[in-house]
């Protein structure tokens, strides 16, 4: 019986693999993607991190522009600094002034985001850097502080081999559209319906 179950399992592992090798065959293009991490679910910042910390480990220059954050300091941000000092190349310019609930001023949360925008814009068109991480971008063209359009345009005249990721909820329908990888978060279950507050090293 052992012996039969292992052998059908053997076989759907050699059918799977040559499908999967086929799909690799036909994957010959090489260009630089862009990455949308949206939804409502924890986990798209923490996954464009990840990202960026994998781009490290290849060797490749890495930038972050944090849109929303800036109010509360970040573990993400001061593990940054420290391995930025260290000589890795990867810097982060924390743009935000936090939630934008609670500005409650949005002449000021449009200028706060644009000017984060033009140093995303500098730091994409930095030919030096592989891997540019937008984080909590989708919020601000949400809001209407940046317009969708000039984020599709920008990333239209990107260089060819230039990663992006841009994370967020609601992510605009034109960004979905020219994007090359959308993984969407979905939230199962949540501290916060339970009364939880934020925890450090999982929040913040």
């Amino acid at each position: 019986m052992s012996h039969d179950i292992n052998e059908q399992h053997r076989k759907k592992m050699v059918r799977l693999n040559e499908i999967k090798d086929k799909q690799l065959a036909k994957a010959d293009k090489e260009k630089g993607l862009i990455i949308v991490h949206t939804g409502a679910g924890k986990g798209k910042s923490t996954a464009a991190f990840g990202m960026a910390f994998r781009a490290l480990g290849q060797g490749m220059k890495v930038a972050i522009v944090q849109f929303i954050k800036g109010a509360i300091p970040t573990g993400e941000a001061r593990f940054i600094d420290q391995i930025a000092e260290s000589g890795m190349p990867i810097e982060m310019h924390t743009m935000g002034e936090g939630f934008t609930w609670k500005t409650q001023d949005r002449e000021r949360d449009i200028a706060t985001a644009m000017r984060g925008w033009e140093k995303a814009v500098e730091l994409m068109r930095d030919p030096s850097i592989d891997l540019v991480v937008l984080d909590e971008l989708n919020i601000a063209t949400k809001y209407d502080y940046i317009p969708a359009s000039l984020v599709v345009e920008e990333l239209h005249a990107k260089r060819p081999m230039l990663h992006v990721v841009l994370t967020g909820r609601n992510a605009s329908d034109e960004i979905i559209e020219i994007a090359d990888l959308v993984s969407e978060m979905k939230v199962i279950k949540h501290p916060y319906a339970h009364g939880i507050q934020p925890q450090r090293g999982v929040e913040f």
